[in-house]
């Protein structure tokens, strides 16, 4: 089984927290159309004896396509792939962009989940974000969308400058009003020369409190468990039967293709990347050329890989699947690293899995980086 990417690099506007690669010009979306059709035709060898189960519009903003847009997409990789019967087809969504008019079309479309940029309900928060949407076209939308959709993913951003406890448990709870059964949670961070990090320079917005997200992220723990979303993974919560396919997928090592610029491909052994910018990437593929860059994974590369992956989820990292693949010295090493960590009560085993505990969850990244081996 195997997973589909489509990166969409679109966006109306620059939120201020973002480093993804987009355009805020859409005089090339036919061009990129094309080009992200010939991709799908020009690498169908890749995923030989693969079976495509999940499709993902992300981007950018994928909503930003017109229907027509996405079906022609989804046309080319069924010419292209063997698909299953029922695949999970995902489409990125912001909340300006479904108008009823959309979601009347998309109702009609082969996507059958949604992930939807929410990220607040309240205008300040967007209004510092530099979000396209206001508080209420997120409400109104999920008031609409939830009357045709069942699998709705939506996406908040805790750790806000300024944002209360009370505050962030309120957009919990606005969240939960709605019977969503997906909810993808992201601490806010500062990436280099981004919109937020100049003005956290500047002074003219507050630094990021990582103490502050880290009690938010526990509140959000409690309110989440307490309803019965399982915390799959660090930042994904799902009801039973609702887990995102294709980042379950990504987080279980399984093969992907990454279709359009900056996107990402593996195949188990190698990881490729595509070049990041629009008009190089359209005219590679006007000419049948592939813009893409591959490295070999070393068995060191794969094994932190792992961790990084395993560690943030429910499923951890095996033992026994460590030893088979990568030897018995580094599950020694695993063990060794990890010892401080149990001692902390921030990691445990069972059932010889290793896994984070609720303490140690929010700091998984962090740790996972102290397990890795150097290639040496």
């Amino acid at each position: 089984m195997a997973g589909i990417y489509i990166h969409i690099p679109f966006c109306k506007q620059a939120c201020h927290y973002c480093d993804f690669h987009f355009s805020t010009s859409l005089k090339k979306k036919e061009d990129m159309v094309f080009a992200l059709q010939n991709e799908l035709l020009l690498r169908k060898e890749e995923l030989k004896n693969q079976v495509v189960e999940t499709i993902y519009f992300g981007g950018g903003t994928p909503s930003l396509l017109t229907n027509d847009e996405i079906q022609e997409i989804i046309n080319s990789v069924y010419s292209n792939y063997p698909v299953v019967e029922s695949p999970e087809i995902t489409l990125e969504a912001n909340p300006d962009d479904l108008t009823n008019k959309c979601i009347n079309e998309l109702i009609d479309s082969p996507i059958n989940r949604l992930s939807i940029g929410i990220q607040s309900f309240f205008e300040d928060d967007l209004k510092l974000m530099n979000r396209a949407h206001n508080a209420n076209e997120a409400k109104s939308c999920l008031e609409e969308v939830t009357k045709h959709f069942d699998n709705i993913s939506i996406d908040l951003i805790y750790g806000i400058p300024n944002a209360t406890n009370a505050h962030w448990l309120k957009n919990i709870e606005t969240a939960l009003s709605y019977g969503v059964p997906h909810i993808s949670c992201y601490a806010l961070t500062v990436e280099p020369k981004t919109a937020l990090h100049s003005f956290i320079k500047k002074g003219i917005i507050e630094e990021v409190d990582d103490e502050a997200a880290q009690e938010q992220f526990h509140i959000l723990l409690d309110i989440l468990e307490s309803n019965n979303f399982v915390h799959y993974e660090l930042s994904n919560f799902g009801k039973t039967g609702y887990f995102s396919k294709n980042n379950t997928a990504y987080w279980q090592g399984k093969p992907y293709l990454g279709i359009g610029p900056s996107s990402h491909s593996f195949n188990g052994k190698q990881r490729g990347w595509n070049v990041r910018n629009n008009t190089k990437y359209i005219k590679a593929l006007q000419d049948n050329q592939l813009p893409i860059e591959w490295e070999v994974l070393t068995k060191t590369d794969r094994y932190n890989e792992y961790i990084m992956t395993g560690l943030r989820t429910i499923w951890g990292v095996s033992l026994l699947k460590i030893e088979a693949e990568f030897g018995i010295s580094y599950k020694k090493y695993l063990l060794q690293q990890a010892d401080k960590f149990i001692n902390q009560h921030l990691l445990y085993i069972d059932n010889n899995q290793l896994l984070a505990t609720k303490k140690g969850k929010f700091l998984s990244d962090g740790i996972a980086s102290d397990l890795f081996k150097l290639n040496l």
